[in-house]
């Protein structure tokens, strides 16, 4: 069987790894992603060809990586994080009917809000979403309806994209749309390039979040009405304490 593994290599390339996407990258004779993507993986498998698109031609990349399994040769596109989150899972199944001789498999892995909420402390450990605030694929509008949705029922939230040069107002407008129904102290925190040289991360409050030196390479945390600064550390509580 002609083979495509799908595989999410982590935030931070090589070392967060799971066992079963190093095996993979092993197996495979091709690699397919973003150049960014496939320059973590070049201290553990520094000869591998691979085959790369820039931004913005993802459904060429997954056309590139089907064809190249279709050809006989194991292929592997390798995604950032989770390759279900935000990543190349879905188009590659989307476009894979074409290609019905190739076998595609995904393989999961660490998605920048676990591996940032780690580097935090544990404010992830009740309900929680995740948003995108990158409205490049979906309607400004549809994101604010989400966010709004979210605080309303008082998840803790995770944003992904959060400031580009394009986007250099949306954290500021998120900030504000949540602050209609979370209090300005709510607890919260950023990390940047997660797992990555010039890792950094922070707690603050939702009244100072807009501020904060956030870039496009940043996770942003936001955390419910019972989320707390613990020793330094986010912390949202799970309920053990009122049984």
């Amino acid at each position: 069987m002609k083979k495509l593994f799908v595989v999410g290599i982590g935030p931070g390339g090589g070392k967060g790894l799971t066992r079963e996407a190093e095996a993979a990258l092993d197996a495979a004779e091709v690699f397919c992603g973003y150049p960014v993507y496939i320059g973590l993986l070049r201290p553990m498998w520094p000869d591998t060809p691979a085959l790369t698109t820039p931004m913005t031609r993802e459904l060429e990349r997954c056309h590139m990586a089907l064809e190249s399994a279709s050809k006989g040769r194991t292929t592997a596109m390798v995604c950032s994080g989770d390759a279900g989150v935000y990543g190349m899972a879905g188009p590659v199944l989307e476009l894979s009917p074409r290609y019905p001789e190739v076998e595609v498999e995904v393989l999961p892995g660490v998605t920048a809000a676990l591996g940032g909420a780690a580097l935090l402390g544990a404010p992830l450990m009740n309900d929680f979403a995740v948003v995108s605030l990158s409205d490049l694929l979906t309607p400004w509008e549809t994101i604010e309806k989400r966010l709004r949705g979210a605080a309303l029922a008082d998840f803790s939230v995770c944003l992904y994209n959060p400031v580009s040069r394009r986007r250099a107002g949306h954290l500021r407008r998120a900030c504000e749309i949540l602050l209609e129904s979370k209090s300005p102290e709510t607890v919260c925190g950023w990390v940047k390039k997660i797992g990555r040289e010039g890792q950094e991360h922070r707690l603050c409050t939702l009244k100072e979040l807009s501020g904060e030196p956030v870039d496009m390479f940043t996770t942003v945390f936001v955390g419910n009405s019972s989320t707390r600064a613990v020793g330094g550390r986010m912390v949202t509580p799970r309920g053990y304490e009122t049984k």
